[in-house]
């Protein structure tokens, strides 16, 4: 698969990895080593103290874009093997497919489903049952049905 890959794309790759380095950490920590012992030859004046605070919020600011792209990026990249192995698997609900735009409610009230499901999951020997999120209790009964038939 071909693809292309714009220059700011490039570039925020490229920051990404080169500030989350040991390198990267090790230069930060001697800046501000640097900056403290240069203290006292310019008498810890309001410049002195200006250059660190102006450098590490620009610093800063910059870096919470990067960081959030970074983030947005492995997000949807995450979302999309999660709904590939949603989408591949027999038994599964597809309804959870892209779940990540539900509503806060929708989601509370997936939560709580999966709560019950706990719940039914608990009370049955075998561990290895599985429920999907649309045939939970149809499939616990039928289990419970088939398993005191066993015994």
């Amino acid at each position: 698969m071909k693809h292309e890959v714009n220059y700011f794309e490039r570039f925020s790759n490229w920051a990404t990895t080169a500030t989350g380095s040991s390198t990267a950490f090790i230069i930060a920590g001697l800046t501000i080593m640097v900056w403290a012992l240069s203290g006292p030859v310019f008498n810890y004046s309001q410049t002195w103290q200006l250059i660190i605070n102006t450098g590490t919020t620009i610093i800063t600011f910059l870096m919470v874009f990067l960081i959030q792209k970074a983030q947005n990026k492995d997000s949807k990249a995450v979302h999309l093997k999660l709904n590939e192995l949603l989408a591949s698997h027999e038994g599964t609900s597809n309804r959870m497919v892209s779940i990540e735009n539900l509503t806060e409610d929708e989601l509370d009230q997936l939560h709580k489903f999966y709560i019950r499901l706990t719940e039914l999951a608990e009370q049955e020997d075998d561990l290895t049952q599985t429920h999907s999120i649309d045939a939970a209790q149809k499939n616990n009964e039928v289990k419970s049905q088939r398993y005191h038939k066993k015994t």
